[in-house]
């Protein structure tokens, strides 16, 4: 069985499953290879309109391998203490980034732990539904290092605003979904046999819009999100919105509106 596998469960809809639940999910070298590969097919994958990650077993993602079993990626080895270190950290923070580039928008289906590096590409999905019985924690710090890692020094302050991160990062406390929900982490709370296909149902609704659309809707609001100015991020969006004329399709939306019928959305 394949340590992260990749199955289409709607029209448009890819579900990624981290699938090793012996280790809870764990960022071992393989977990992460696996994890690049599948968002490399899915970004070059046009059927594709959303995605959804989530995890088998007990939990989303425990973070860190702290086993000392999971192995060492390729590029690590044979390095001097500084560079096998920077290596792994350079390994990890690839499937981030990777998660967070991908044109289809991601949506999180979190239950169990999601900790440490498990908060992290939680993080760096557009979306978050979680179970109730979910639990986070910014657990770096936990293990004698910084909680600024693998991008969640960047993210929590921007969703939950810097007095609450700060909190979060600083003490590393666990802290639940509800609570998780009323610093704007979760897009939904629901009971855990009904995360997968509340998430599935959230990639759906994006799925239905133009390609066009949702691509340049989350190029656009991220790109913004360190925009320098009001007017910078108008700019942006007034180029994305000429561009979009030419898709062809706010005439079609025009159409199939007095038709009362759904769009037939053109290509990109």
């Amino acid at each position: 069985m394949a340590i992260v596998e990749t199955e289409i469960v709607g029209e448009g809809i890819a579900l990624v499953t981290l699938n090793d639940p012996d280790r809870y999910n764990a960022l071992t070298p393989a977990l992460i290879d696996a994890l690049g590969d599948a968002f490399a097919t899915i970004r070059k994958d046009r059927s594709v309109r959303a995605v959804v990650l989530t995890g088998a077993g007990r939990g989303f993602c425990a973070g860190a391998d702290m086993s000392g079993t999971g192995g060492v990626p390729e590029r690590a080895r044979g390095r001097g203490p500084v560079g096998f270190v920077n290596e792994m950290q350079e390994h990890l923070m690839e499937v981030v980034l990777a998660i967070h580039e991908t044109p289809q928008p991601v949506v999180a289906a979190l239950h169990g732990a999601v900790v440490g590096g498990g908060l992290a590409l939680a993080l760096t999905c557009d979306l978050r539904v979680a179970a109730r019985e979910a639990f986070f924690a910014s657990h770096f710090i936990r293990v004698g290092l910084s909680s600024c890692d693998l991008g969640t020094s960047y993210w929590l302050p921007r969703i939950c605003g810097p007095t609450i991160a700060a909190e979060l990062m600083l003490t590393g406390r666990r802290f639940d979904a509800d609570e998780a929900r009323t610093y704007g982490l979760l897009n939904r709370v629901v009971d855990g046999d009904d995360v997968l296909s509340e998430a599935v149902a959230l990639a759906a609704m994006i799925a239905e819009n133009s390609e066009y659309g949702v691509r340049m809707t989350k190029v656009g609001m991220w790109a913004n999100l360190d925009a320098s100015s009001l007017r910078a991020a108008m700019e942006l969006e007034n180029r994305t919105q000429v561009l979009g004329t030419f898709t062809g399709n706010m005439s079609e939306a025009g159409e199939a509106f007095r038709e009362k019928r759904n769009p037939d959305w053109k290509p990109m």
